[in-house]
């Protein structure tokens, strides 16, 4: 990843760039989101561990970042005779892209104040 935000300007950043760059998701994390995306019903941890390839253990940590960044939401589905487990899903990307806009508005309104603090430390007295 490019060291500074002129260096990854001056390059093309693909949709994926951008879940790194702003959430922080690494490739695993896509990959689980595109599985997730992919399929018509939701998933359990072992059908996204089995459809990556990667032990369960390794598949539920990247769902607790894909949910904490909230890409995906949690049901718990019932069995009849009691007790219960967990699917995943895609969080409607709607929302995902609303909540990425609100975070890219804070993200500037704070570099804007952090240019104002330069202009006034550093500027003309």
């Amino acid at each position: 990843m490019p060291a500074s935000m002129s260096e990854q300007l001056s390059q093309e950043i693909a949709c994926e760039g951008l879940l790194e760059c702003v959430y922080g998701l690494k490739d695993l994390d896509q990959e689980v989101f595109g599985e997730l995306t992919a399929s018509d019903d939701p998933l359990t941890v072992d059908e996204v561990a089995d459809q990556v390839d990667r032990e369960r253990s390794t598949a539920y940590r990247s769902i607790q970042r894909l949910l904490k960044a909230g890409f995906i939401r949690k049901e718990q589905v019932n069995y009849d005779q009691g007790g219960y487990y967990h699917v995943y899903r895609p969080t409607d990307p709607d929302q995902v892209a609303d909540e990425m806009q609100r975070t890219l508005n804070d993200w500037y309104a704070k570099m804007g104040q952090l240019i104002v603090e330069f202009r006034e430390k550093y500027g003309e007295p």
